[in-house]
């Protein structure tokens, strides 16, 4: 074979080589500028090939940066060299065209050494690159929701607080647990599961709008957000109730309204943790707190949550056995005919009354009965003994008991009310079930079957917190309630300017009208709330205007008469809450901080006793601790007694409390020159700000001696 013909041959290969796709070739001048170029190419970008030739090469291709090394390569950079280089990932510079080359390229010079140009071949990875993509999303994003997975997000997390930590930054981790998943995996089945996880992604993307943001899934029912540069409380709080709103509206889910709840808590660095996993584990003792607070929540964490997460170990056990003990009782709370001031009825609520922690709030102990699975057997006990004390009461009175969904959506529930009945010989139409919306969790045939059985009975039945939980007119249209009790959530700040809740109220009163039913407010304190409801055509009211719960021997003797009337008396105008708070508090001015006992707190201000002739008008800091510091006014000055004004509104905690918005950051440490950490219960942050320190001036004013005031009180 002659040279010439090996020369063609050679052609013929190279040709037969660019046809089958297995690679390509190109080549350039000495000014960059594209000489050849495979056919291939062309059809591969989908455009003519004369448009590829005497372009410049960098314009047909981008350089991938290697992370790995962290220099910032470019192609242009790489060319001008004039060395040999071996497959570098490049992505074709057209858009519209996911394609990626591995490229090769060989400087080229004449006999006199000028550099003439370069040659090159490249093969397509464009499907490597796809599966290397793929492989990396698998390892690092939940196949189900296409959020990130744990690994991502722990990646993500400490990465971020490293960067943050030199940069004195916050960063906030929400966690968040799905309330009643279980129930619906179990009754629906797993794979409408998935499909309800699947939207509740959804809705938490659209919630989460912050820049930076990161959702994922951990796994199971449990999500996390990470929120840098946010330690804002108040929006954060804002920003979980949100989350708490949207997962909570109903699903519909293979043909099935399902509904849901969440509960979340609330982390922030560096106050409260500096590293990855001191953050995270505050994060979930918030977020079990939200749970064990009646789950619907959400709580920011706090260093007490520790002793409070052991006391609720402790009534979780002692529960257990409090009925056997007889440690349970039922108060009844007066209902009233709201033209006539007659007692019309009485709402029995459950009490606890332990040897000796005393009296433990409804509020603590009943989420704990139903996380504990022990919420049906106190219902049970509650219906029976409701309904033996009001047979023995004179009269027509009824009695109204709290039924629970465990309770209700059990398909015993009407034999166990049956037997209560006969047992006490209670008149049926004497009884009245007060159900919250939560029973219409799946709006089954479960559901359906207890309503009818339970009117058979003659039975009064109420909807309790009605507007606050899963609102819904198609079950009102169906479910044969007699009654809707308008939750105190809507009566709070009624009577206050600019307030919807009245025009809820009235439309709430309107629908009852319309379906042949009574309304009971609940939680009227106030004359003008009164009032209000009387003027809005409320049929009943249930508050401290008219009486507490009190103990079943009490309504006895109230109902010997026969007929019970209740004159109203409370304040004239409703007030903002103050809650008596009795706890030590730094009050911080000029270079001295003194210790004062404050007594109440709201939003807007707090009472505080420690400190005597404070003028009105004078300014404090006031130290909660932990960071937290609030510049308060003077209002109201009596003595001991000082009544201030916050400068800044507190926001509220998620736990029933109120907080700062924000708090001194623990970098101020750093400055000082001691190590990092997260906030300490009672640690100041203000240098020379600690108890006792003496100041560099004289105080200005004169503190009480608390210890000699009680000794001379006694």
């Amino acid at each position: 074979m002659t040279a010439e013909q090996q020369h063609e041959q050679a052609l013929l290969l190279l040709r037969d080589y660019e046809d089958s796709g297995a690679g390509w070739f190109w080549a350039s001048n000495a000014e960059g500028r594209v000489i050849y170029i495979s056919q291939c190419i062309a059809q591969r970008l989908e455009c003519p090939h004369v448009e590829l030739l005497d372009r410049q090469v960098q314009s047909l291709f981008i350089l991938e940066r290697d992370e790995n090394d962290g220099v910032e390569r470019t192609l242009p950079l790489l060319l001008s060299a004039r060395k040999t280089f071996n497959d570098l990932a490049v992505r074709a510079a057209v858009e519209g065209h996911e394609v990626w080359w591995s490229i090769s390229g060989r400087p080229q010079f004449d006999s006199e050494g000028t550099f003439i140009g370069y040659r090159g071949n490249g093969t397509d990875i464009t499907a490597l690159r796809q599966s290397q993509r793929d492989a990396s999303r698998l390892a690092e994003y939940d196949s189900l929701t296409g959020l990130a997975n744990r690994h991502r997000m722990g990646k993500r997390l400490l990465s971020t607080l490293n960067a943050y930590q030199a940069a004195r930054r916050a960063c906030a981790v929400m966690m968040i647990d799905l309330d009643r998943f279980k129930q619906v995996n179990d009754t629906l089945g797993h794979q409408a599961g998935d499909e309800l996880l699947k939207q509740v992604a959804q809705r938490l993307q659209s919630v989460i709008a912050e820049k930076g943001c990161e959702i994922g899934r951990l796994g199971g029912d449990e999500f996390q957000i990470l929120l840098p540069d946010l330690d804002d409380r108040g929006r954060l709080g804002e920003i979980a109730q949100k989350i708490i709103q949207m997962v909570s509206q109903p699903y519909q889910i293979e043909g099935s309204r399902v509904i849901i709840g969440a509960s979340v808590g609330v982390a922030i660095s560096p106050y409260d943790g500096v590293g990855a996993d001191e953050l995270v584990r505050s994060a979930d003792l918030a977020l079990y707190a939200s749970k064990g607070g009646g789950r619907g929540q959400f709580r920011f964490y706090s260093s007490d949550l520790h002793a409070e997460a052991e006391r609720r170990r402790q009534i979780e056990d002692d529960l257990r056995d409090a009925l056997a003990r007889n440690q349970i009782w039922l108060a009844y709370q007066p209902i009233i005919e709201t033209k006539s001031d007659r007692v019309i009825g009485v709402e029995s609520l459950l009490r606890w009354t332990h040897p000796e922690l005393g009296d433990v709030s409804p509020a603590v102990f009943i989420p704990i009965a139903e996380e504990a699975g022990l919420i049906g057997a106190l219902g049970d006990w509650a219906l029976k003994q409701a309904c033996a004390d009001a047979a023995r009461w004179p009269g027509t009175l009824r009695v109204a008991v709290n039924v629970s969904p465990v309770q209700f959506t059990n398909v015993g529930f009407a034999g166990v009310v049956t037997q209560a009945l006969a047992n006490s010989g209670l008149e049926p139409e004497r009884l009245e079930l007060e159900l919250t919306e939560s029973i219409f969790l799946n709006d089954d045939q479960v559901t359906d079957d207890a309503f009818s059985s339970l009117k058979l009975l003659g039975v009064r039945l109420a909807l309790d917190d009605f507007g606050t939980g899963y609102s819904s007119l198609g079950y009102l249209r169906k479910a044969p309630f007699d009654k809707i009790k308008i939750d105190q959530g809507f009566i709070r700040g009624v009577t206050e300017p600019g307030s919807r809740n009245r025009a809820i109220i009235s439309a709430i009163v309107s629908l009852a009208g319309a379906l042949d039913m009574d309304t009971t407010a609940e939680g009227i304190e106030a004359h003008d709330e009164l009032g209000l409801m009387r003027e809005l055509g409320v049929k009943q009211i249930q508050g401290y205007i008219y009486a507490q719960p009190l103990p079943e021997m009490m309504v006895a003797e109230a109902l010997e008469d026969g007929t019970w009337t209740i004159k109203p008396e409370g304040p004239s105008k409703y007030r903002p809450e103050r809650r008596t708070v009795l706890r030590k508090v730094g009050l911080i001015h000029e270079d001295h901080r003194y210790e004062v006992t404050m007594r109440n707190l709201s939003r807007t201000g707090a009472m505080i006793e420690g400190l005597v002739d404070v003028p009105v008008g004078e300014k404090f800091v006031v130290d909660f601790g932990e960071g937290q510091l609030a510049v308060a006014e003077v209002r109201r000055s009596a003595g001991a007694m000082q009544g201030l004004e916050f400068e800044t509104p507190l926001v509220d905690d998620g736990a029933g409390g109120l907080c700062t918005r924000h708090r001194v950051s623990p970098y101020l440490i750093v400055q000082a020159g001691m190590q990092l950490t997260a906030l300490q219960p009672g640690q100041s942050l203000l240098p020379g700000m600690m108890p006792g320190t003496v100041g560099l001036s004289m105080p200005k004013f004169g503190q009480v001696n608390e210890r000699a005031r009680g000794n001379r009180a006694a």
